[in-house]
């Protein structure tokens, strides 16, 4: 079992779940049940299965939830990329997020590798 809440991926992907909060907070009110609402489930699905992942039994399983976080961090860069395109934010709003989230991802896919390794030995 892992301290998720010692895991720096962990920490950059609840900052990224505030940001991602706050920006959609000026999204316009129709897309309350759209992009609004799978953007945060998204966003908030990465620290979730990091952290269930992290109490799981083995490393296999916590490999398997950072797989998933992994994933849900690529729906939510398309979905910030899309909102760019629809003019909901900046395009330097659009960078921005997007730059967290590559982050994320690095990190997940980084702690993923070095599992996998422990893993074989």
């Amino acid at each position: 079992m892992h301290d998720y809440k010692q895991l720096k991926v962990w920490n950059k992907s609840i900052d990224l779940v505030v940001d991602i909060y706050k920006t959609t907070a000026e999204y316009p009110k129709e897309e309350k049940y759209g992009l609004i609402s799978q953007m945060r489930r998204s966003a908030v699905s990465i620290p979730s299965n990091i952290a269930e992942g992290a109490g799981r039994n083995s490393d296999k399983e916590f490999c398997h939830f950072l797989a998933v976080a992994h994933g849900s961090s690529y729906e939510l860069e398309t979905q910030t990329i899309v909102s760019q395109r629809l003019e909901l934010i900046t395009k330097e709003a659009c960078d921005n997020l997007c730059e967290k989230i590559v982050e994320v991802q690095k990190m997940s896919f980084g702690l993923q590798a070095k599992l996998k390794q422990e893993i074989s030995i």
